[in-house]
């Protein structure tokens, strides 16, 4: 009789683990859909890059550069975009639950109007009836909704090693980011339409490239790293570095050489054409691992349900009860080694997830500048920012001294 209960509490304990790990793969299939999905989100985001910088150009020179490159650039981008929303449309139709949904939706959601927009935006760009500053904004603030969803998709991973991979994603992306607005205000300095001191706001472009690759190496996967460091030691890396010395040191009374912005174009782009290599790798390296940890969990899931099986089987005189110490043990052993796996996923998920902060922290200060001064999210970031400047502190900083106000003074304060 005691052996009866003891099989048929084993029994139970072990249909809810094969049931807990059905779940994981379910996860997984989930975290896959999503890892293919930043990974064309990536190719869009480097896609538009481009357009910014050729739009910017054209804005700059007063349409006399680069006037032939924007039509295929922008059929470029349209083909992405419509890949992207197809994307879009399979993760929202999935047959499992996405985690961080209603957070994930609705930056996609923003981002699909973003889209929308973009035909106008081409329009404007060809009249020349907006300048550069704004062409760029209006680039900056799709490109970020973009990167919005890729964060999204890293804060939700829930598995270590495919989140390690997600965040060097969005790290790099974002770094890459960066070096595109450098690309963009460097050409604004170099072909006219900006020569006023302007070495601090480069700065701030600058070291906010380097966070993100420092956070990037950090989590990245040893071919990435490889490449990374191949592409730091290249000689583009000195003319980069010369051509920003020039355009730091610019003033309103000492013009520019304007040949000098073509010279900074192509080198900014040789650098980020390189980067969407790395980009690649981090892709790749991002499937690769969803696959194989599908695989994994799929193959114990079928060992589990051997066994399960196994108890299943009627006894008789001939054929006794397979249950017995040793299965008891086995199935004991199995149940802690899952509590112990959860509990170290958990712990490491703590730890990376932790890189992802920064961004929250200054996500909340925006939206508390919004409600506060009735700003726009544009105008709230930007208030950041010349803050950041003016104190000759990390933007994260600002934006923690801005919470830390809000909870001690309350809304009113």
């Amino acid at each position: 009789m005691l052996v009866a209960a003891s099989g048929s509490i084993m029994k139970s304990a072990l249909s809810f683990l094969v049931a807990a790990r059905e779940c994981e793969i379910g996860e997984l299939e989930q975290l896959a859909l999503t890892s293919e999905l930043v990974g064309l989100v990536g190719r869009l985001i480097h896609a538009l890059q481009k357009e910014r910088g050729i739009s910017n150009v054209y804005l700059g020179s007063q349409g006399r550069r680069f006037s032939e490159q924007r039509a295929p650039q922008a059929i470029e981008c349209d083909e992405l975009a419509q890949r992207v929303r197809q994307r879009f449309d399979e993760l929202y139709s999935g047959p499992h639950s996405v985690r961080n949904g209603a957070r994930l939706f609705a930056r996609i959601a923003a981002v699909l109007h973003g889209l929308d927009e973009l035909p106008d935006l081409r329009a404007r760009i060809a009249a020349r009836t907006l300048g550069a500053d704004a062409s760029t904004a209006a680039f900056v603030r799709l490109i970020s909704g973009l990167l919005a969803v890729v964060f999204e998709a890293a804060d939700s991973a829930n598995d270590p090693q495919i989140s390690r991979a997600l965040v060097a994603m969005f790290n790099f992306m974002q770094g890459k980011e960066y070096a595109g607005q450098e690309r963009a205000f460097g050409a604004m300095v170099f072909v006219g339409g900006r020569v006023d001191d302007c070495e601090q706001e480069w700065q701030q472009l600058i070291d906010t490239q380097e966070r993100c690759f420092q956070v990037f190496v950090n989590f990245a996967d040893r071919t990435a790293l490889d490449n990374w460091t191949a592409l730091r030691g290249g000689p583009q890396l000195a003319e980069l570095e010369r051509l920003r010395r020039i355009g730091r040191s610019s003033r309103a009374a000492t013009p520019l050489d304007p040949h000098l912005s073509q010279a900074w174009y192509d080198c900014c782009t040789h650098r980020i054409d390189a980067m969407r290599a790395v980009e690649d790798t981090l892709a790749s390296h991002l499937r690769a691992l969803c696959e194989r940890r599908i695989e994994q969990t799929r193959a114990e899931l079928r060992d589990q349900q051997a066994i399960l099986a196994s108890l299943a089987q009627p006894s008789s005189p001939q054929t006794p009860a397979p249950i017995g110490p040793q299965l008891e043990r086995s199935i004991l052993d199995m149940l802690q080694e899952q509590s112990l796996r959860l509990q170290a996923m958990s712990d490491e998920l703590d730890t990376v997830r932790a890189s992802l902060n920064e961004r929250k922290i200054v996500e909340r200060a925006k939206g508390l500048l919004m409600a506060a001064r009735k700003l726009s999210e544009d105008a709230a970031y930007k208030l950041l920012r010349e803050a950041a400047m003016n104190q000759s502190r990390r933007l994260v900083d600002v934006a923690e001294r801005i919470i830390e106000a809000h909870e001690l003074l309350g809304p009113k304060g």
